[in-house]
């Protein structure tokens, strides 16, 4: 199991950031934000719990997905839904995501420019690169390396399902544990994808700007460890 059974109160103990318009929260791995077939419990039935001092039930103000754990932000009422919105869709919202893939680039720094597209067939759904898809960009950067395996930070330009997942995948080194474009998941080794740190500008006239920084899932510790997290180095944010 990736996340324990999350309550009310371990979710209120998950709050990195708060103030009038916003809250973000660190999601557990594992957790999905919406109920579905398969699911036995979801994000969007807990958010009554982080109501706090506030008069409406916050609400969703992007996604992570099922098993990608760290900074989700949501909105406290619907004016500042608004205008997350925009800040999303303007990309003003500076994301950056921490990942173990399989090998690694062989540049300590690039750019993955590969547009994406949803294909659907018997089998489920999967987004696949496709010229005629829309744009996609991704930023890499290597914080580490050990054998078999690198740690990178990512810095997604635009905000495609799956984009990061499937942009790595197709530069040859897939996501640790990503059952979809990568080897797949054990149960020891699920997906090795988090959302380290989110930035936001402020959302009008004498409204603060707000970040937020997630610890590592402990499931992503241990090859991170290995890979050099918890060594002294300059902008790793360890």
């Amino acid at each position: 199991m990736l996340h324990p059974i999350m309550t009310p109160e371990a979710l209120k103990a998950r709050v990195l950031y708060r103030d009038a318009d916003i809250l973000i929260i660190d999601k557990p791995a594992g957790l999905p934000v919406h109920a579905g077939p398969k699911t036995t419990a979801d994000l969007e039935a807990l958010l009554p719990a982080l109501k706090l001092d506030g008069r409406e039930v916050p609400r969703l103000a992007h996604r992570l997905d099922t098993d990608t754990s760290g900074c989700l932000v949501l909105a406290r009422h619907a004016k500042a839904l608004t205008r997350l919105g925009r800040a999303f869709s303007g990309r003003d919202a500076e994301k950056t995501y921490w990942a173990v893939v399989e090998g690694g680039p062989e540049a300590d720094l690039g750019r993955i420019d590969l547009p994406l597209a949803k294909r659907t067939d018997k089998a489920g759904w999967r987004m696949v690169v496709d010229a005629k898809g829309q744009p996609a960009v991704t930023n890499f950067r290597v914080l580490g390396r050990c054998p078999g395996f690198a740690w990178l930070e990512l810095t997604p330009e635009t905000g495609r399902t799956h984009q990061l997942r499937v942009h790595a995948a197709e530069a040859g080194w897939p996501m640790v544990g990503d059952p979809f474009y990568g080897s797949g998941r054990t149960a020891d080794r699920p997906l090795h994808l988090m959302a380290r740190r989110i930035a936001l500008p402020p959302l009008g006239a004498n409204r603060p700007a707000a970040s937020a920084e997630a610890p590592p899932p402990d499931h992503m510790r241990a090859l991170l460890s290995v890979c050099g997290w918890g060594i002294s180095a300059p902008g790793t944010g360890r």
